[in-house]
């Protein structure tokens, strides 16, 4: 029912401005309609990113979104690290570490 409709990720944040500058700034969206004081909303590819304020925010610790970026992840990945994204490493059953890119059964995350 759902499985040809583009889906939106909503990530909560406590500082709108920090994550605008974030979103912007370092990950190069660009920002697409809906912008208040509470909201943000950003267009990647086919689908909206929708960031707002919120008081629950940094309470979920697992991963909120992803990008398909195929064999240019490890390009990617240096040039965030350069913008100065810190990069989370997990010790996992069955994965390793290929400078800041994990690899798990042939897949690079």
């Amino acid at each position: 029912m759902l499985g040809q409709i583009d889906a939106i990720a909503n990530i909560a944040v406590k500082d709108l401005a920090v994550a605008r500058h974030f979103y912007e700034d370092t990950l190069g969206l660009r920002a697409s309609g809906g912008q208040g004081d509470e909201v943000a909303v950003y267009r990647s590819g086919h689908t909206c990113v929708f960031v707002y304020r919120s008081a629950y925010a940094r309470t979920n610790q697992a991963t909120v979104l992803s990008w398909m970026v195929g064999p240019r992840i490890g390009e990617l990945a240096r040039a965030l690290k350069a913008k100065g994204v810190v990069f989370e490493h997990y010790a996992m059953p069955g994965m390793t570490l290929e400078g800041d890119v994990h690899v798990a059964e042939g897949h690079r995350i």
